[in-house]
């Protein structure tokens, strides 16, 4: 395929690009190729990534990149980006294919494990810096510092990260109480005047935890919130939405990033709420 000639029109769906695709993959030059196989492994990341984020991954310029989808008849990214947006939950492999596809790849030894989750680690941290700005999680931690008691919500993979920040809030004598399953999600009316909330969701979401956001923030209490997508509902009841994206191992995440932030934001308002 010539790379000057595009699909006409933008596929109507997933399914028609990926026929698309898959018809012509083998006929794209070098560049595009890697894109094209990149992004036919990693569908799900289309939903929450940014354009260069996408690139940097397929290891090409984001122009490449901006190039590949209109060849396959988008006007650019944001275009091909809101096709898969709807089905994301769909579109992330289940464990069974994550667990085969490292298989496929020779990537479940131990030590290769180690030093691929520890790479991405590593790449979590260091975009960490790029996704939260000084300002912002300076607000949130003098936000929460004033509080009352600190709420926290989470479900689900987040569920760890929210539940490491009850513990160390507790250990600091921060007065902290944690929100879960099993009828505490309904307990907002617990939540005062004077307390914050901070809540914590990952793509494609949790419902729970966004219906408690907003019945909080509707009640005028503060709602802070941490994702890994600039799409999170969240946007509409938190006041900051701080952002930490994890790097994947086969489709696996560990919350590194989030882990670091949460960990930060926790002493940090030990120290504010006593300042030395």
């Amino acid at each position: 395929m010539n790379e000057q000639n595009s699909f006409e029109g933008a596929p109507g769906s997933v399914a028609d690009l990926l026929e698309k695709l898959d018809a012509s993959i083998d006929g794209f030059p070098k560049r595009l190729k890697q894109c094209a196989d990149f992004t036919r492994r990693h569908l799900h990341l289309i939903a929450v990534s940014t354009v260069s984020e996408m690139a940097h991954a397929c290891e090409v310029a984001p122009s490449v990149y901006m190039r590949f989808c209109q060849v396959l008849g988008f006007s650019g990214y944001s275009e091909m980006q809101a096709l898969f947006r709807a089905q994301y939950t769909e579109l992330r492999p289940n464990y069974e294919m994550r667990l085969a596809s490292l298989r496929e790849e020779g990537a479940l030894g131990t030590s290769r494990l180690l030093a691929d989750f520890t790479e991405a680690g590593h790449k979590s941290l260091l975009s960490l810096g790029n996704t939260v700005t000084h300002d912002a999680i300076d607000r949130v931690a003098r936000g929460m510092a004033e509080a009352r008691v600190v709420h926290l919500v989470g479900l689900r993979r987040a569920f760890s990260v929210v539940s490491n920040m009850a513990y160390i809030l507790d250990q600091l004598g921060v007065p902290a109480a944690l929100h879960f399953g099993a009828g505490m999600l309904n307990s907002d009316k617990s939540i005062l005047e004077g307390d914050v909330l901070f809540a914590v969701t990952y793509a494609p979401f949790s419902e729970e935890t966004v219906r408690l956001a907003g019945r909080v923030a509707e009640r005028g209490i503060t709602v802070f919130g941490l994702t890994d997508s600039e799409q999170c509902p969240l946007a509409e009841s938190a006041s900051d939405l701080l952002m930490a994206r994890e790097a994947e191992v086969g489709g696996f995440r560990a919350p590194n990033a989030s882990m670091a932030l949460t960990t930060a934001l926790a002493v940090a308002i030990k120290a504010l709420r006593q300042p030395g």
